[in-house]
């Protein structure tokens, strides 16, 4: 029995027409129409494709449409064309799958573990990391015209600052400010953070008091 794409392809030669130009008038890959003409449909995309193509192609014949797919259909043996596989390469198949699969569960519990582990550690950085603490004001060696002494500056929200073991309220964003009195002379300002941890970052600011001068 001649078969469909046999035909096609007794119409096509007869017309002296090649698989390239077949392939800019009708919009299907010459791999794919020479896949029709040889009725071997495992190597289109999918069924519909199948069906489709040679509708085109029936068209592009000036094939009766309707005949053409009667007996395309009842020679197209889906079962045998998509499903049915060697052994070997079934198994082959499934086991790939499997192990893709396997494979990219390890990869995304790694991400998910490594995220974990950042959150934890972004969580308890401060039982590993020593506060920071920025004085802005005063100055080393700055000689201050008054016995009160302006100390400002910044650290952790979660800290606790002490200016000379005196604890300072912060702001939300950490930043504090104290005025403290100091006697005339030259001295050190003690400036502590501590977090929720014990961990402590200690500055020492030395300037000089000359009130009047």
């Amino acid at each position: 029995m001649i078969k469909v794409g046999q035909k096609f392809q007794e119409e096509r030669l007869r017309r002296e027409l090649t698989l390239a130009q077949v392939e800019e008038a009708t919009k299907i890959r010459a791999a794919f129409i020479d896949a029709i003409e040889k009725s071997e449909y495992s190597r289109l995309p999918s069924p519909a494709y199948a069906h489709g193509f040679v509708r085109n192609y029936a068209k592009f014949l000036n094939f009766p449409e309707d005949q053409t797919l009667a007996l395309f259909r009842r020679e197209f043996d889906l079962e045998r064309e998509y499903e049915v596989l060697p052994k070997g390469f079934s198994k082959t198949s499934e086991f790939s799958i499997k192990r893709i699969r396997v494979n990219r569960t390890f990869i995304l519990m790694g991400f998910g573990a490594i995220l974990l582990l950042a959150f934890i550690i972004y969580q308890y950085r401060s039982a590993f990391i020593n506060p920071p603490l920025l004085i802005t004001e005063p100055r080393e060696g700055a000689v201050i015209k008054s016995l009160s002494v302006r100390i400002s500056g910044k650290t952790d929200p979660d800290s606790t600052v002490y200016i000379e073991n005196e604890a300072v309220s912060l702001a939300k964003d950490g930043s504090f400010k104290k005025s403290v009195t100091f006697f005339p002379g030259k001295t050190t300002i003690n400036i502590r953070s501590v977090n929720r941890f014990g961990k402590e970052t200690v500055k020492q600011v030395p300037i000089e008091v000359k009130p009047g001068s």
